[in-house]
């Protein structure tokens, strides 16, 4: 039976949110914590969240309607939802597509008691974690009450094959987080810890960067998707809208 797949599949990042601002702004004073009133589920697009969301829709648009997605996914947190709807509201979805489903599993990944702090912060007030995670690295490490990335990925291959399943020759566009695109990379692609390590190593993801896929044109066993772009961010700068790479609210 051949391997039930997307048509084609891009995951997006959010846009610049209020917390990759703040968490900017601690870092460059030194704070301890990043100081944000919401719950992390409820931080918003910054002004210039939306207007990447915008720029990347419009890009969307200019495509072929047969090439445009036709089913959007996204993780609940308000970031990424916003960072959908932009998308849709520049015309990008083509005219079938059904209204926005959000799948928790996409969510970002949890950081328990080491939520909203810097680096410094951790080291300041939980040193042991920053030891532990020195010594297991980010892959394994899991902050009381948080996430391993290990942890990120058992939930994601759950999200796999419900697209598999239900979403078969759907053109998928996927709005969440850095951590979740750079843990479906390592699905997709059956990489080893090591290799998605050095992807995160070289830089962060840009805010409404994009990481397309589509079916392999080779004869694999049980079918594959071919990655064709990664952190792709020619939509923004064509369309005048800064580019920004932040790393998540949360250190």
């Amino acid at each position: 039976m051949p391997h039930r797949q997307p048509l084609h599949l891009w995951i997006v990042r959010h846009g610049e949110s209020a917390g990759n601002v703040a968490r900017d702004a601690a870092q460059a004073s030194g704070a301890a914590r990043i100081d944000i009133p919401e719950r992390d589920v409820d931080v918003p697009l910054s002004p210039l969240g939306h207007r990447q969301a915008e720029a990347l829709g419009r890009w969307f648009a200019s495509l072929p309607e047969d090439q445009r997605p036709n089913l959007v996914l996204a993780s609940p947190y308000r970031r990424a939802v916003e960072t959908a709807e932009g998308i849709r509201a520049a015309g990008a979805l083509a005219a079938d597509t059904p209204p926005l489903l959000v799948d928790e599993r996409l969510r970002e990944k949890e950081f328990g008691i080491l939520d909203r702090l810097t680096r410094a912060g951790i080291e300041q007030l939980h040193p042991e974690q920053a030891a532990l995670r020195s010594d297991l690295g980010k892959f394994y490490h899991r902050p009381p009450g948080g996430e391993s990335w290990c942890d990120v990925i058992l939930r994601l291959r759950g999200a796999l094959d419900t697209m598999a399943l239900h979403y078969e020759g759907q053109r998928i566009l996927l709005v969440a987080h850095q951590v979740v695109v750079l843990c479906l990379r390592y699905l997709l692609e059956n990489m080893t810890e090591g290799e998605i390590l050095a992807i995160d190593a070289e830089g962060d993801i840009a805010n409404c960067g994009v990481t397309e896929y589509v079916p392999s044109a080779r004869a694999t066993p049980g079918g594959a998707l071919d990655l064709i772009r990664y952190n792709f961010v020619a939509p923004l700068e064509a369309q005048g809208a800064p580019v920004t790479s932040e790393p998540d609210t949360k250190s």
